[in-house]
């Protein structure tokens, strides 16, 4: 009897995170707009988490369980600004301002069930606010919207568990410091934080993609999560072209999980998968989404010139019937709109596909010089297959053998390796 009592007390244990996890983000957004603290809010729904954890084995899941979380973080709201007001006030205004707070404190317990879209997507801008680094947003959003622990934010970026813990509180106390409104921009500075926010989202999918080190090339769960907070954010923003191509980007990039890697772990680059593996739902929903970004804007933004390349490979069957032509010019577009060496780089290589190797290596060539590549392993990785494919062997064995040694992904410096052993 006691077994069963504990397997019954850890199974809904385990729903309880469940529904916490689902719930997370639009609790903390609907105590961000009330508090405008979202530090605040999301002790608020920690403690109406633990609040869950104690209740919830008594006297069972309740129907709506988000409404009772947002009920339980009311009341401790409500404890909160009593406590500020007994710090604060003389005990002869405590009672008039304890019956205005609670006059106008909104409905906690409906909030869930009203439209929460916009909430939402004031977290998410709030949260991916420019005043942050690049890192500390990734971790904030992660937190709040992705409902990752600290210690699972940790070892997906293998980074310390304090480190991340570090980040996320510097976060919340620079966003309360720079007194950031909890809103969604207007004007100008609309697109400036949008196009954070597509950052950060595309920052989380890459680290999954193609992870910078470890023992593992991907981390799905990475992956999954950056994906889920596009396809929120592409329904809370449904008339932003960009954030439909970065979901077009992403669709058909998952699309290919399936056949990026060997039983064993080991990757497979793009021209050898297997493309009867690769998802064909997923890549349905990456075109349709970048037809659609392309009937709301006049000229193609950065992710959707990204999502129109990889709509190119997606299309194809088989690696040969790839439109290279094309890709090279959907590349020069890219270059053009966001000048960077990496997207030169990946320009060199559409070239040598559609114009040959000797082509391609004049453009790395003409990269190597460039200080932001420096030290980037995919630099002489390309340069020594477009050597190999000119048959100097010697050199391409050299480059790779750099490439490995520059990468921190165990299984990248292995396949760079084998690479490298296998010029002849």
């Amino acid at each position: 009897m006691v077994i069963s009592v504990a397997v019954m007390a850890t199974d809904i244990h385990r729903t309880i995170q469940a529904v916490f996890r689902i719930e997370q983000a639009k609790l903390i957004a609907g105590l961000a707009r009330i508090t405008r603290d979202v530090g605040l809010a999301e002790e608020l729904a920690q403690d109406a988490l633990v609040a869950a954890l104690e209740a919830w084995p008594r006297t069972g899941v309740p129907e709506r369980p988000g409404a009772w979380l947002m009920a339980a973080a009311k009341h401790r709201a409500i404890d909160h600004f009593r406590r500020l007001r007994l710090a604060e006030r003389k005990h002869g205004e405590i009672a008039r301002d304890q019956q205005s707070l609670e006059g106008d404190m909104p409905d906690f317990e409906g909030a869930l069930d009203d439209d929460i879209g916009d909430d939402l997507l004031r977290l998410i801008f709030t949260a991916c606010h420019p005043v942050l680094s690049a890192e500390a947003r990734a971790a904030l959003t992660l937190r709040m919207l992705g409902g990752l622990t600290t210690d699972e934010i940790a070892r997906a970026f293998l980074v310390a568990e304090p480190t991340i813990a570090q980040r996320i509180v510097r976060a919340k106390r620079t966003l309360a410091d720079a007194r950031v409104p909890f809103e969604v921009p207007h004007g100008p500075e609309r697109g400036t934080r949008l196009a954070s926010v597509l950052e950060v989202i595309y920052l989380i999918f890459n680290e999954g993609y193609a992870a910078t080190a470890g023992q593992d090339w991907m981390r799905l769960e990475l992956c999954e999560e950056a994906l889920r907070l596009g396809r929120i954010l592409a329904g809370l923003a449904p008339l932003e072209p960009e954030v439909h191509g970065l979901v077009a980007l992403m669709e058909i990039q998952a699309s290919r999980f399936g056949a990026r890697t060997k039983p064993d772990g080991e990757p497979i680059l793009l021209l050898d998968q297997n493309r009867a593996r690769w998802d064909q739902l997923l890549i349905r929903r990456g075109l349709a989404a970048l037809a659609l970004a392309e009937t709301l804007s006049g000229a193609l933004g950065p992710y959707q010139l990204q999502a129109a390349i990889a709509a190119c490979h997606a299309r194809a069957r088989v690696a040969d019937d790839t439109d290279w032509p094309r890709i090279v010019e959907l590349y020069g577009a890219l270059a053009s709109l966001s000048p960077s060496p990496v997207v030169e780089l990946n320009r060199a290589v559409a070239v040598s596909m559609a114009s040959g190797p000797a082509a391609g290596l004049e453009l790395v060539d003409r990269l190597s010089a460039s200080p932001a590549l420096k030290g980037y392993h995919l630099l002489p990785s390309v340069r020594g297959e477009l050597l190999a494919k000119l048959g100097r062997h010697g050199e391409a064995r050299a480059e790779f053998e750099r490439a490995a040694s520059l990468t921190r992904n165990e299984r990248e410096r292995r396949l760079l390796l084998a690479r490298a052993a296998a010029v002849q």
